[in-house]
């Protein structure tokens, strides 16, 4: 029969296994662990749950995790990440194992404690990425189903940026730091034409992912063609924009250290002189 080789037990509940086809795994079954030892054979229909951890350095964060989590909630986990996997029908990097139940666990803490955490950049990462968004309500549903308290909205953002760091294999750091640019440059757009965009809004949704792909763009090294003919009439029809579009792109080049193609100017002017119009 398939069977797996004990390699460390992490608790009762959990141990580090090894298997001649998927290498090193993380089994998780109740009881599981209990009254074994290194070197003991666990038989493949013995256990509840399993999902490996490839490179050696998730693998030793993993370690060093567990013993300061409950047995309970690494299988409650370990549902959050099937249900994860199962909405975003793309590969999910396995990194997330540890950063998610890493989060999760502290904001549990915190909220036992009294110490609710505001969440930044909640509307941004709602509009920014609706279906990392819409996953990341069903996780805080299914946790305020399985746990004793009750996690704040904020902490639906906070999971969402989560689940998109593990499938566009972008660190937390790089996603709010990008997240971040986007409010400054919203906010320079508001204070220059005088506005005040509703985050709920259409027109701030356009304004957030039209950043967000010129932020893109600039990253992968992406030139938009230039078109010197059209730069030319924005600049003498809507002064004001094509001059703000110029201020907001060399923000965007001062924070990301990197040169933005001046064809970005013509199409931010685009998008802000709409923008203009809706709001008269």
């Amino acid at each position: 029969m398939d069977s797996f080789t004990i390699k460390k037990l992490l608790n009762n509940n959990v141990l580090i296994a090894v298997h001649a086809l998927y290498g090193e795994v993380v089994l998780i079954g109740k009881g599981l662990g209990f009254g074994k030892k290194h070197g003991d054979l666990i038989k493949s229909n013995s256990y509840e749950k399993m999902f490996v951890l490839k490179r050696e350095i998730e693998q030793e964060q993993y370690k060093k995790l567990l013993p300061f989590i409950e047995e309970e909630f690494v299988e409650i986990m370990n549902d959050v990440i099937y249900l994860i996997k199962e909405n975003v029908n793309v590969s999910v990097d396995e990194h997330i194992h540890i950063a998610l139940t890493d989060h999760i666990s502290f904001a549990i803490k915190r909220l036992k404690q009294g110490i609710d955490l505001k969440n930044p950049f909640l509307m941004e990462t709602k509009t920014l990425y609706p279906l990392e968004y819409k996953v990341a309500e069903k996780v805080v549903r299914l946790l305020n189903k399985t746990i004793d308290v009750h996690l704040p909205e904020g902490e639906i953002g906070f999971i969402a940026l989560h689940i998109h760091s593990a499938i566009s294999k972008n660190s937390i750091s790089e996603i709010n730091h990008d997240s971040h640019l986007i409010n400054t440059l919203v906010s320079l757009v508001e204070d220059s034409l005088k506005i005040k965009l509703d985050r709920e809004s259409i027109a701030y949704l356009r304004l957030a992912r039209h950043i967000q792909h010129t932020i893109k763009r600039v990253k992968c090294g992406d030139i938009v063609k230039e078109q010197k003919e059209l730069a030319n009439l924005l600049k003498q029809e809507y002064p004001i924009c094509y001059n703000l579009s110029w201020k907001a792109i060399k923000v965007m080049q001062q924070t990301l250290k990197t040169p933005v193609n001046d064809a970005e100017v013509v199409y931010l002017t685009m998008h802000l002189q709409r923008l203009v119009n809706k709001t008269e």
